[in-house]
């Protein structure tokens, strides 16, 4: 392998590093998001023990709500995690077939359409959480102080 061909090989894949530290952002929003759930969590299941029966059923929704969100974050940030995965196996791989004169391009294609793929989901199920939270949110809200009242 030439000099040109290595720089060349070296453009290329400064496109999958770039997502990696992308997906590294957006995993340091999602973590923070599930330390945040599963904080409410443990404080609203102190508050649970001795409340009236009022209390009780909003307390027990909303952590049937944070529940399902901290489902949904993990989800979220395994298919995140898989996401930077791929791309980091797809910059092996434009190397190794750079250096080897390997035709896998299928095969780095279907990396990429995997990778982003991952991604979708995983912005899709960060969106699920966000409105999930605002579903918890007007749990705690009566409905007079709600703008969609």
């Amino acid at each position: 392998m030439s000099l040109t061909d290595l720089i060349t090989t070296l453009q290329l894949s400064i496109g999958p590093v770039i997502l990696i530290s992308g997906v590294g952002l957006i995993l340091l929003s999602m973590t923070n998001r599930l330390g945040r759930v599963i904080d409410r969590s443990r404080l609203l299941s102190r508050e649970l023990k001795g409340t009236s029966d009022t209390d009780r059923t909003r307390i027990l929704a909303e952590l049937r709500i944070l529940s399902s969100r901290a489902n949904l974050a993990r989800t979220g940030i395994a298919l995140a995690v898989l996401s930077a995965l791929l791309a980091s196996l797809l910059i092996i791989n434009l190397f190794l077939g750079a250096l080897l004169q390997m035709s896998i391009a299928a095969f780095i294609v279907t990396l990429f359409i995997l990778c982003m793929i991952s991604l979708v989901f995983s912005l899709f199920l960060f969106l699920v959480d966000i409105n999930l939270s605002l579903k918890a949110l007007w749990l705690e809200i009566p409905p007079e102080g709600r703008r969609d009242a």
